[in-house]
């Protein structure tokens, strides 16, 4: 075992190392890392690239820091195939950014050397599967040692996360959420061309969807959240949102299962997850954040202003349905991803201006009661609506360096005040911090839109 505490973590000689550096998402998050490397009042210091090629990290860096000349960043030889690599990176850096995935097949070996050695580890994983092992291996080890373990530090799952802390602000009083739904609307003037990386976990994560529920079934039940009022029914896979003028489509989301591990987490631990060495002030803080904080059953859903717009989406899931339990399935699926999606997944990636050119709205649709005492009556129905947004650029590329540095931030800048170690959700750790505010500041926004009352 490895005891790290605040000095030992200063006494690394990397703030922040990449992995993964030289991959399409990791390059974006290089050039993000760029804009706070030795920035006035930033807490990153120190920076380093690792993996498993110098010449494609040099390559990286290069594009990443254009039209600049390169710095001088160290480029560390890394291999998730090789575990003595990765202790090696583990035992210099106080933080890995792993952008290596699918995180089923390459996360597992970082993690525990991060575990192993007390570094902390943030990741841009959207696998429950992967999530949930992690934390059913490694909780009590990074306990131990003084590793956080944090998933899901990108698109999936911050602003579903953050978002959904924000709208709960918005329920003051005696008000409560009981269901709020989230409309993800992908924006752009070009094509939209997704991650391949997220396509091949898609694929991997619906042909092993059976080890995620033997899994489920073998841990204990987690504690569930008293939300007001009966669960809603699940309503049909394709509605018309008329008041946001989109056609939405229902998904399996990862979001909807962090969400709920995060509510699980704070039932447990009502006051939050306290610091390793936690000032006064963030204590109180934290106990503050967390009281105000109101779960509600949370789901997902793809939004289209048209209805054909979702048709790529149900025929991709179609063939995920029918193909992936196969081995030759699989193969044709990672073989010919433009076919089986329509175009909305490709190998290559999308260029930069299809980068550029995209964006998304995720709206939050809260419907509750006026006061949650009315909830104790068995056929009352919410009487009040509250719906929140949260905006952004592209999610692949710009929105998740741009979640994943701001956590990463936040870990150097508030480590003592969060939990001295374990693997946890985004939500439960970064709830009561700054995140919100760094996100609003670097281009990603939370808005209140409005709060009625409903029709009975």
């Amino acid at each position: 075992m490895t005891e790290i505490n605040s000095g030992g973590r200063s006494s690394k000689a990397y703030d922040v190392v990449i992995f993964g550096a030289s991959g399409f998402t990791g390059k974006y998050v290089i050039r993000e890392a760029l804009k706070f490397l030795n920035a006035p009042n930033s807490p990153l210091k120190s920076l380093a690239l690792a993996g498993r090629s110098p010449s494609r990290l040099s390559e990286a860096l290069t594009w990443a820091s254009a039209p600049n000349p390169p710095p001088q960043i160290p480029l560390l030889t890394a291999d998730t195939s090789d575990g003595e690599s990765l202790a090696r990176l583990a035992s210099q850096a106080r933080i890995i950014l792993d952008c290596v995935g699918p995180f089923r097949l390459y996360g597992q070996p970082v993690v525990a050397a991060c575990v192993d050695s007390g570094c902390d580890y943030l990741d841009i994983c959207g696998e429950p599967d992967f999530m949930e092992r992690m934390e059913a291996s490694y909780h009590d080890t990074a306990v131990e040692n003084g590793s956080l373990v944090i998933s899901a530090c990108g698109f999936d799952s911050v602003p579903a996360e953050i978002g959904l802390l924000f709208h709960s602000k918005q329920w003051a009083g005696p008000s409560a959420p009981n269901r709020v739904e989230a409309y993800l609307s992908l924006e752009s003037d070009k094509r939209i061309v997704g991650n391949f990386g997220t396509y091949e976990s898609a694929v991997l994560g619906v042909a092993n969807a059976d080890k995620l529920v033997e899994l489920r079934r073998s841990r204990p039940r987690r504690a569930r959240p008293a939300i007001p009022g009966p669960a809603p029914p699940k309503g049909s896979i394709i509605e018309h949102e008329k008041q946001l003028g989109l056609w939405a489509l229902r998904l399996p989301s990862a979001d909807s299962v962090v969400v709920r591990r995060t509510q699980a987490a704070l039932t447990e631990n009502p006051h939050g997850l306290p610091g390793v060495n936690e000032s006064v002030e963030h204590v109180k803080k934290r106990e503050d954040f967390w009281s105000s904080a109101k779960p509600a059953h949370f789901g997902v859903k793809l939004g289209s202003k048209s209805l054909l717009g979702l048709f790529p989406v149900i025929t991709l899931g179609v063939f995920l349905g029918l193909l992936s339990r196969s081995r030759v399935g699989r193969w044709l699926l990672l073989k010919f991803p433009s076919f089986f999606s329509l175009g909305w997944f490709r190998k290559k990636g999308p260029s930069e201006e299809e980068v550029a050119s995209a964006s998304f709205k995720m709206w939050f649709v809260g419907r509750g009661y006026s006061d949650s005492s009315l909830a104790l009556q068995g056929d009352k129905k919410p009487d009040t609506e509250v719906v929140t947004r949260v905006m952004g650029p592209e999610i692949g590329y710009l929105t998740t360096p741009i979640v994943l540095l701001q956590c990463a931030l936040v870990l150097l800048n508030e480590r003592d005040n969060l939990p001295k170690g374990g693997v946890y959700t985004p939500g439960i750790v970064f709830g009561p911090t700054d995140l919100e505010k760094r996100l609003q500041e670097n281009g990603i926004s939370f808005d209140f839109i409005s709060k009625k009352g409903l029709s009975s």
